[in-house]
């Protein structure tokens, strides 16, 4: 587990006291290097060190619900609703979004490119092609799953198989076995794997981050002033322009979008 350690942060933290919080988050913000561009600055500018635990948004809501962690940063909206109606999560804010693709070989045997996303899925099904899946109840497999219902197909053997992955490793694997995969647009431009982006720009296919607090009421280990800390933090100026600018100069294109302060798409 990655430890980032404080820059110049012990006159803020007291010379022998390591003030430390766990982040859950997503392999998509690990795997496109968001966090290392983040996490450094966070505790430069309150003394807090982080300790991330990237996994799929499912298991990072389960560890909130646990009170193993002290701070979310997820993308799965039905979940993270549900999650904080239950009654142990503090705010959740919205952070930044980018959008879900649909990649495949780039002589796409399914003849999906330009499809829309319903469309492309029930392409695949029929041509049976390989369709690559995380399958580990992250954000990105909670969204593969709603486009297979809005496409009125179950997904099966032999032309579906589930990597139980994050996100850079589906890539990996669905590229090697040249398959069809969906991805968030960051991991993708960073770890493409020789892909070709086939479906994008389906209104279906928004992919909405949010930073979640988790209150003592999860558990009493929980530091509910860290959790206050990074999202303040992470919703403040500083951090939404480092979102916004992270990527420009490495693939011309910003990796994410930053939102603090917009309505929420995703509201109910």
């Amino acid at each position: 587990m990655l430890v980032l350690a404080a820059c110049g942060s012990s006159s803020a933290a007291g010379p022998s006291v390591e003030r430390s919080l766990i982040l859950a988050t997503t392999t998509s913000t690990q795997d496109s290097g968001l966090l290392d561009e983040l996490l450094p600055a966070f505790t430069e500018a309150t003394g807090w060190t982080v300790k991330p635990v990237a996994v799929g948004s499912g298991q990072a809501i389960e560890m909130g619900r646990r009170g193993e962690a002290d701070v979310l940063l997820v993308h799965s909206p039905a979940a993270e609703e549900e999650y904080v109606a239950e009654g142990t999560a503090g705010r959740r804010l919205l952070v930044m979004h980018n959008d879900f693709v649909l990649l495949g070989p780039a002589d796409d045997p399914a003849g999906i490119r330009g499809a829309s996303a319903a469309d492309a899925m029930q392409r695949i099904a029929a041509a049976g092609a390989l369709f690559v899946s995380r399958g580990d109840d992250s954000g990105t497999h909670a969204r593969e799953r709603s486009l297979w219902e809005k496409a009125g197909v179950a997904p099966g053997a032999p032309w579906y198989q589930e990597t139980g992955q994050g996100m850079g490793a589906t890539l990996r694997v669905a590229a090697e076995k040249a398959g069809y995969t969906l991805s968030d647009r960051a991991t993708y431009l960073s770890q493409s794997g020789g892909l070709a982006l086939l479906v994008e720009g389906d209104p279906g296919l928004l992919n909405v981050y949010h930073v979640i607090e988790v209150t003592q009421r999860a558990g009493e280990r929980v530091q509910p002033e860290a959790a206050a800390a990074f999202a303040d933090w992470i919703t403040g100026p500083d951090a939404q322009q480092r979102i916004g600018e992270f990527g420009i100069a490495e693939y011309g294109q910003p990796l994410f979008v930053p939102d603090a302060g917009k309505p929420d798409p995703t509201a109910t």
